[in-house]
């Protein structure tokens, strides 16, 4: 009799287990493959450095293993690789990629890029300044928060912190809402998210102190700016380049 309990008992906690691996919900991917995936496809609104930025690489790494020439014009569809892939399967994706390319439109995309980052120096000195005055709410930690959150009612005006090239403006970054990164050279990105309103447009030549965007307010009702500086693709503290206050 107690065998029998035991066996009932136990088919169960088999029938539980299972019906909760059914029900279990799936972590989506952001992108068709996904932030762990191998590659990335291009949607509507994607830039190389966009994707770089998801994914935590330095853009120029992501063009020379995509074959990818300045100024790294990229066209919907085309698959980005994002991770260590052999040499075989990069070439079967540079293959799929000649074949979806659209002549015309991608042609027309990169002599836009062209004339947007003409001229701009890559070994220029990057001389900052504070995209918002307001308190911080949120310092640099490097994991979590790749940046710091600066205070400031929404709708107020929003910065370049530098001299550079709008190379992003959008809202396809999971957790950034509406998001602007400008390019100040080679080396350095710097980014400004949790915007309620766009004020440029990918391809402007921005200077210090030029309005980009209006600050938002999160979904916990935060007002605030949230700003990143990037060198080759690593996330730094802000406040290690911005002038003291």
């Amino acid at each position: 009799m107690a065998l029998k309990t035991e066996i009932i008992l136990l088919l169960v906690a088999l029938n539980l287990v299972i019906s909760g691996c059914q029900h279990s919900p799936v972590n989506a991917p952001v992108s068709s493959v996904g932030e762990k995936g191998k590659y990335h496809l291009v949607r509507s609104g994607d830039t190389l450095y966009s994707i770089a930025w998801r994914y935590g690489k330095d853009y120029k790494s992501l063009a020379s293993v995509n074959k990818i020439a300045p100024p790294y014009t990229i066209f919907v569809d085309q698959k980005i690789v994002v991770t260590g892939q052999g040499a075989a399967t990069r070439k079967t994706v540079a293959r799929e990629n000649r074949a979806r390319k659209l002549t015309k439109e991608y042609q027309t995309k990169a002599k836009k890029s062209r004339r947007a980052i003409a001229g701009h120096a890559s070994d220029r000195t990057v001389q900052w300044r504070w995209p918002l005055n307001g308190a911080i709410l949120k310092n640099f930690d490097g994991k979590i928060n790749k940046g710091i959150d600066i205070a400031g009612k929404q709708g107020a005006r929003v910065n370049a912190a530098a001299d550079g090239v709008v190379v992003y403006a959008g809202g396809n970054l999971r957790g950034y809402g509406k998001l602007v990164i400008v390019k100040h050279n080679d080396h350095f990105l710097s980014a400004y998210g949790n915007n309620r309103k766009i004020r440029v447009s990918e391809g402007d030549d921005v200077k210090a102190g030029q309005m980009l965007a209006e600050s938002g307010i999160t979904a916990s009702n935060v007002e605030m700016l949230h700003f990143e500086i990037r060198r080759d693709g690593k996330p730094k503290d802000p406040i290690g380049y911005l002038p003291k206050k």
